[in-house]
């Protein structure tokens, strides 16, 4: 097969080409946080779309920063009630390290899993979030498929926090990977995000619409 080499005059000379596809991440919504004790993003309401339209969405968290120290940053789902108290099975596993390098490890935490809950879910693996000034929460959280009514609706997230030590111990670098579902049929028309102690007292949360490949 022959290679073609094009330069400047050949390009010139193109009369049309065809369309290019805009990119499959859609920004939908962003919410600030200040001082705010629950962050919402509920279909139909201030332009948020969490429905049909999209077959994955994506939330993405930009420097969660909390009121209070020893904080744990959660989410709840929302299944046709006014209530975010979708009933989740889930699991969470993590790894850590300290500044000092005193101490690391990874290993699952039976203690933020969910089986068949209504409880907000927790997308940290310690509830020792540092309120230090330069101290915050980042990650993202993909849910699937929210409007259907025939399969359970999953859900999956990725975040990293700085934790406080807590003594005479360095903060910490903990990085949580959790991953459920939903166990209903109902359509997931909300999402909310909190601490579970205290609000969130600064950062960003960005809700995207993934087209369909």
């Amino acid at each position: 097969m022959a290679l073609v080499k094009y330069n400047n005059n050949s390009i010139s000379a193109v009369s049309s080409v065809a369309s290019i596809p805009s990119g499959a991440l859609v920004p939908i919504k962003t919410l600030t946080a200040s001082s705010s004790s629950t962050l919402s993003f509920v279909h139909g309401s201030s332009d948020v779309v969490l429905d049909s339209t999209y077959p994955i969405y994506k939330f993405e968290f930009i420097n969660i920063h909390p009121q209070t120290q020893n904080a744990l940053f959660q989410v709840g789902f929302r299944d046709g009630s006014t209530a975010y108290d979708a009933t989740k099975t889930s699991t969470l596993f993590g790894a850590y390290n300290y500044e000092n390098a005193s101490s690391a490890a990874i290993g699952y935490r039976t203690n933020r899993d969910l089986a068949q809950s209504t409880s907000f879910q927790d997308l940290i693996q310690f509830a020792l979030i540092s309120d230090g000034n330069d101290s915050s929460l980042v990650g993202n959280l993909h849910l699937f498929n929210p409007s259907s009514t025939t399969f359970v609706k999953h859900f999956m997230a990725v975040t990293n926090s700085v934790n406080d030590g807590s003594g005479s111990d360095a903060d910490y670098s903990d990085n949580a990977f959790i991953a459920g579902y939903c166990n209903t049929t109902t359509a997931i028309d909300g999402v909310q995000f909190k601490m579970s102690t205290g609000n969130i007292d600064a950062g960003t949360i960005k809700l995207y619409g993934i087209k369909d490949s």
